[in-house]
C-alpha cells in the first residue's frame, strides 16, 4: 500500500474510490438522466409510474422536477405546450413544470366555497380522459380578455345520485403568459383581493374568485352546458384555473350531437358552435394503465389524454 493512501482518512479514500470506478457518480445508474428519459418513454411515459419514481428519494424527486414533468407534458401535449411557451418547451412555465403535468392528467376534485355550496366535497382523482381547447377557453374570457389565450378542458362529470338530476361538473384549465395577461391586468387594476380560503390545486398558490372579480361571461355556462349562475371558477397567481358547475342533463338530441362533432375533425377556430363534452370520473385507475396521448381522435388545437394501452 503508497504511503501516501495508508495516511489518508478513511472519507479520503472512499471518495477517491467512489470517483475512480464511477459506482458512486450522480450520473449513473438510476440517476442518470438520458438513462431515466430513455425509461419512461419506453413505457409511454405512464404517469403514475412517474408519480412512483419520483417519491423514491429527494434527488429523484429533484430530477422529476427539473426535468421529467417538462418532458411528459411535451411528450403527451406537444402542440399545447408549445402554445403555451410560445414555441420554446424547454423554457420555464409559470408554477412549473410538475403542476401543469398535475393539472393534465388530474381532475381536482371540489369542495364548497361561498358562492358554491356542495353537500359533500368530491375527491380528487386520475382522469380518465381530459379535452384541452383554445375554443373553450375563449368561453371564459370577457370582451375585454379575449386578447388572452387560455386552455380549458371539458368538465368532468361526478354524478350526484338517483334522486338529483343535476351532476356536478369539475374543470380546469391554463393561461399562456398569465403574467402579462389582460386578465391579470383587471384584476389588479380592479384592486381584486386574493382568496383567504382557496389555494390552487396543482401548485398551491393564491387564487382569485372570477364570481368575485365579475369576471364569469354568460358564455362559460353555455360553453359547459350549465345553467346562468350555476358556475364558479378560481385563476391562480401562475395561471392556473380550476372550477365547478352544475351540469343541465343532455337530451338524447344533444347527446347525439356530441357525438357527431366528436368525429367531425373540426379545427378548434371552426368549433365555437359544437356542443359540450363531458367525460365520466373514473376510479381506481391501475399503475399497468397507460396514459397516452390520442393525435388520432382530437381536432387541431385540442388535446386529449386517455387512460388505456400505448398506442
Amino acid at each position: 500500500m503508497p504511503e501516501q493512501y495508508r495516511k489518508m482518512s478513511v472519507n479520503q479514500r472512499h471518495r477517491l474510490n467512489t470517483n475512480g470506478d464511477g459506482s458512486g457518480s450522480m450520473d449513473s445508474g438510476i440517476l442518470n438522466e438520458r438513462i431515466l428519459v430513455l425509461v419512461f418513454k419506453s413505457i409511454n411515459w405512464d404517469i403514475r409510474v412517474l408519480c412512483q419514481a419520483a417519491s423514491v428519494s429527494r434527488k429523484l424527486r429533484a430530477l422529476a422536477k427539473r426535468l421529467l414533468w417538462r418532458e411528459v407534458c411535451v411528450y403527451r401535449a406537444p402542440r399545447m405546450m408549445s402554445t403555451l411557451t410560445n414555441g420554446g418547451p424547454n423554457g420555464r412555465i409559470g408554477g412549473g413544470w410538475h403542476a401543469v403535468a398535475k393539472l393534465l392528467f388530474f381532475c381536482c376534485g371540489c369542495e364548497s366555497t361561498r358562492h358554491f355550496p356542495v353537500a359533500q366535497p368530491s375527491p380528487g382523482h386520475f382522469v380518465k380522459a381530459s379535452r384541452f381547447s383554445k375554443t373553450s377557453g375563449r368561453s371564459f374570457l370577457t370582451k375585454k380578455c379575449r386578447g388572452d389565450l387560455l386552455y380549458v378542458s371539458d368538465p368532468c362529470e361526478h354524478p350526484r345520485g338517483r334522486d338529483v338530476e343535476d351532476d356536478l361538473g369539475i374543470y380546469r384549465g391554463i393561461f399562456r403568459g398569465f403574467v402579462k395577461s389582460r386578465t391579470r391586468a383587471f384584476l389588479i387594476a380592479r384592486r381584486v383581493e386574493l382568496e383567504e380560503r382557496v389555494r390552487c390545486p396543482y401548485c398551491g398558490a393564491r387564487v382569485w374568485s372570477m364570481t368575485t372579480a365579475k369576471l364569469v361571461p354568460k358564455s362559460a355556462a353555455k360553453r359547459l352546458a350549465s345553467s346562468d349562475g350555476g358556475l364558479e371558477f378560481f385563476v391562480c397567481v401562475n395561471g392556473h384555473l380550476h372550477g365547478t358547475c352544475w351540469l343541465i342533463p343532455l337530451s338524447s338530441d344533444e347527446a347525439d350531437t356530441e357525438k357527431d362533432d366528436d368525429d367531425s375533425g373540426l379545427s378548434d377556430d371552426d368549433d365555437e358552435n359544437s356542443g359540450p363534452r363531458r367525460y365520466d370520473r373514473t376510479d381506481g385507475v391501475g399503475v399497468d394503465d397507460q396514459v397516452s396521448y390520442d393525435s388520432n381522435n382530437s381536432s387541431v388545437g385540442d388535446i386529449i389524454v386517455e387512460d388505456g394501452p400505448a398506442s
